[in-house]
Order: structure tokens, then C-alpha cells, then sequence
């Protein structure tokens, strides 16, 4: 595994890793394993930048040089593999532990990396790949697998990816969501929620370009056996993008380091960060400018009120969090995989070891399964946007105030009843408010933080903390 002078760390603060990751990306999805995986509990599609700051996080530990931290990473990266198993599409079981599944993680990361720098006109010397090839297969050891999994030398890696691409790869329903409606629907990111008309506009002429860029860097022999399109000049875009983000190496690094990149994103207006007033400030200007582009713009024709239209402002609400909070992966309905993400994003917060970890999944686990009894009318295995806002009271009962009261006690670090201000950034990452109900002015009470829980996850509350923890993209 990596050490504190392996070249393996600062290799991925590389820019160019921004086109690498979404190719790899795609290449992991097509695998029918991990793609029926991700399609059922990833939080990819509603929650994109999160995944990706979690990921970068995951990926740092995973490589740097605390040798403590590799374990515990690789550890938790463990836990949350062995809860994701199943069955896709057509009935093939999956499980996210399975050795052949998790090395092909590491081939694709390791291909596409070759690639991002040959497709950028500075291709990789040979011994340096093998020194890379050597540290990307340490990391399967470093998860406890066999590292037998991958060819033992460079030389034979290459047939390896060759055949698994030829072979096992489809045209999964991961893949295609990923290709055709993440890039055409990708959510703002929280340093651009609140411009909606400006980040629209941005993403209807980036998106197409991102999907063909993708698309073209992706082996010529699966996009063939696929029926991926290849569009013309689609493969001169490419090269070229990968040309221009490889010219980013000259800017300077703080500039381009993927940590402080992906700080910016996540930054809102209230968070303690010094550069919010900076962002409230630009946010203030491009607010006018959105306001331009929509005086500039032809304006459709009001829509006819609709008879219930007295019920609309109830009912749009009630979809909106069942959206944005609890369908936490995209797929248009509650079930398991959502709450499970919920908890999966408050133990990485908290950065959780066992058992708090499967304390907060197993208080999840008993209130997914009052929901059920409460709210899955039809007896289908999963919560309707319709079954939910008819019995959206039901959302809380014992077990949701279990599960607040389990996230009480693990946030609460110190254990004295009262969460302070080191133990709430350590969970929202913002400002610590000095108005919370119940609380002293500069801590926050059981009874405070679980009624304030209580109100955000059953919908009735939607200016908390939680709304940038669980709902934000």
C-alpha cells in the first residue's frame, strides 16, 4: 500500500483526474455487479457532488500516509460494501464484497489513469506505470482481499482488461443513467442552489458535451458491442478536452487542488467558512443576472390552475422533501437503500467506528420497517411519493425518535448531554447557530436537536441544519 513518500498520493490531485474519474466511473458501471449495486443504493443520481466529496475523502485516507487511517477507511469501506447485496435486473445476484467486482474497481482507476495522460499527449513511462499499476493493486490487499484478484505483473494486466471489457461489460441501466440523464439533470451544487435559472443554462450546454466526451475516451470495442452513438468530431472533442484540462497544470495549485475545488462547491451562504460573504455576495450578483437572462427570454404561458389547485401548496411540499430528502437515490420511490444512504452519510460525517456505526444503521433499519407498516398501503416493498404525503404524520413514531436520539449520543463526542460547537461542525460542517431552541446560546440539548430532528424528517421543518446535510446535492 501507498507510503507517506509513494508518488501514488499526489498522483490524484491531478486535474486531469476530473475527466479520469467520470470515465472510470462508467466502466465500473457497466460491470452488471457493480452497476445493479449502484443503481440500488448509491446516492450518485440525486446526490452527485456529495458522492463525489465522499469519494475524494475516501480516496485521500485510502492513500496518504496515516497508516491508521488506511485501516480505518479500508474497514469502514468494508461495512458498508458487505450491507449492499441483491439482485438485479434480470435476477443475477450481486454482492459489493465480491472479490472480482472490487478489483475491477481498482483496474478501471488504474486504466483510466494511464489513459487521462496518454489521451493529454504526456503518456506515462513504463517503469513509472508499473510502480502505479504495483500501488493500485495494493490497495485490494489493503482491503483485505486477495490481490490475486488482478494479474500479478503490468504485462498480463492488459489481456486481463481486455477480456473483462469484451466479455462481462453491458449496456447496464447504471451506465445509461449515468451517460444520458446525471449530466442532463445533475443537480446544482450547494455554491449554485439558489441561481437555478443561470446553473440550467450552464448545464444545457455543457451536459451534451460532457455525455460525448465520455462516451468517445470509452474502449472502442464495448462502445461497438454496446451501440454507444459515436457522433462526428466527437473523438478531436475529446482529445481536446483532455488537452485544455491538462493545460490547467500551469494555473496555480490552490487553485486547481480537487480539495479546495470541492470545498468551494459544497460552501452555502451560512456556513462559518471565511469565504461565505464572498459567495453571498456573488450570489447577490448573479441573482440579477439570472433575473436578465429571464427578461431576455420568451416566458411560457401560464399554466390553468388546477381544481385542487387549494391542495397544491400541501401536496408540492410533501414532494419536494420526499425528493430531496428522503428519495435519497433517485429512483421515485422510499425504500431501504434510501435510509440506509441517510445513515451511510451521517456515519461518514462523524467518521463512526463500530458498533455507534451499526447502532445508527440498525435505528434506521427498525424505522424503515414502521414505515412500512404505516405507509406502504399497497403491500409493494417500498413507499409511493402518494403513499407518503397521505400519511406523512406517520414519519413520526418511536422509531424515528430512536434514530435521533442514537445520532444525539454519537455526535455528542464528550458524552456530557449537550452538543457543542466542535461537535455540531463535525456533523453539518457550518456555522454553529446561536438560536436553537433549547438550548443554552452555545450548546444544543437532547431534547433541542431531537425535537428539531423530528420536525425536519417528517417533513415539517425545512430551514434546519438537515437540510444542507441530507437534502443538498
Amino acid at each position: 500500500m501507498a507510503g507517506p513518500d509513494a508518488r501514488f498520493a499526489s498522483f490524484f490531485d491531478d486535474p486531469l483526474w476530473v475527466l479520469a474519474m467520470v470515465r472510470a466511473t462508467v466502466l465500473e458501471a457497466a460491470h452488471p455487479a457493480i452497476g445493479a449495486a449502484l443503481v440500488e443504493n448509491s446516492t450518485f443520481v440525486a446526490h452527485p457532488w456529495r458522492r463525489l466529496r465522499n469519494t475524494y475523502l475516501s480516496m485521500q485516507r485510502m492513500v496518504g500516509a496515516d497508516a491508521q487511517a488506511r485501516e480505518r477507511e479500508a474497514a469502514r469501506l468494508n461495512r458498508l460494501h458487505a450491507r449492499m447485496q441483491g439482485s438485479d435486473a434480470r435476477n443475477r445476484p450481486y454482492d459489493a464484497m465480491d472479490p472480482g467486482a472490487r478489483a475491477w474497481v481498482v483496474a478501471t482507476l488504474f486504466e483510466s489513469s494511464v489513459t487521462m495522460f496518454r489521451l493529454s499527449g504526456q503518456p506515462l513511462e513504463q517503469e513509472f506505470m508499473e510502480e502505479l499499476y504495483a500501488e493500485f493493486r495494493g490497495t485490494l490487499g489493503a482491503l483485505g482481499d486477495e490481490p490475486g484478484h488482478l494479474p500479478a505483473t503490468l504485462v498480463e494486466f492488459w489481456p486481463y482488461f481486455d477480456r473483462v471489457v469484451a466479455e462481462e461489460l453491458e449496456n447496464t441501466e447504471a451506465m445509461r443513467v449515468i451517460l444520458y440523464r446525471l449530466f442532463d439533470h445533475l443537480p446544482a451544487p450547494p455554491l449554485l442552489s439558489g441561481l437555478p435559472t443561470l446553473w440550467a443554462t450552464g448545464r444545457a450546454l455543457v451536459a451534451p458535451v460532457l455525455g460525448v466526451i465520455a462516451v468517445a475516451s470509452l474502449p472502442e470495442p464495448f462502445r461497438r458491442r454496446a451501440g454507444l452513438p459515436e457522433l462526428p468530431g466527437a473523438h478531436t472533442l475529446m482529445q481536446g478536452a483532455y488537452l485544455a484540462v491538462g493545460l490547467t497544470r500551469f494555473l496555480p495549485a490552490r487553485w486547481i487542488a480537487p480539495e479546495n475545488v470541492i470545498d468551494l462547491l459544497s460552501l452555502t451562504p451560512d456556513s462559518d467558512d471565511p469565504r461565505a460573504r464572498t459567495l453571498a455576495a456573488l450570489h447577490a450578483r448573479m441573482k440579477r443576472a439570472g433575473a436578465l437572462v429571464r427578461l431576455l427570454s420568451p416566458l411560457p404561458e401560464p399554466p390553468e390552475p388546477a381544481p385542487d389547485a387549494g391542495a397544491r401548496p400541501y401536496r408540492q411540499e410533501t414532494e419536494d422533501f420526499f425528493r430531496q430528502v428522503l428519495d435519497q437515490t433517485g429512483n421515485g420511490s422510499l425504500d431501504w437503500p434510501d435510509l440506509a444512504a441517510m445513515a451511510r452519510e451521517l456515519a461518514s460525517r462523524l467518521d463512526l467506528d463500530e458498533p455507534e456505526e451499526t447502532r445508527l444503521y440498525q435505528a434506521f433499519a427498525d424505522w424503515w420497517r414502521e414505515l412500512q407498516a404505516a405507509l406502504d398501503t399497497d403491500g409493494d416493498g417500498s413507499i409511493s411519493a402518494r403513499e407518503y404525503a397521505a400519511g406523512a404524520p406517520s414519519l413520526a413514531g418511536p422509531a424515528l425518535i430512536r434514530v435521533a436520539e442514537v445520532l444525539f449520543d454519537v455526535t455528542d463526542k464528550d458524552g456530557n448531554q449537550h452538543i457543542d460547537a466542535a461537535e455540531y461542525r463535525a456533523l453539518f460542517r457550518t456555522a454553529f447557530r446561536r438560536d436553537t431552541s433549547g438550548g443554552d446560546g452555545t450548546t444544543y440539548t437532547r431534547s433541542a436537536f431531537v425535537k428539531e430532528f423530528l420536525a425536519f424528517m417528517s417533513g415539517r421543518q425545512r430551514t434546519t441544519p438537515f437540510d444542507p446535510l441530507l437534502a443538498e446535492a
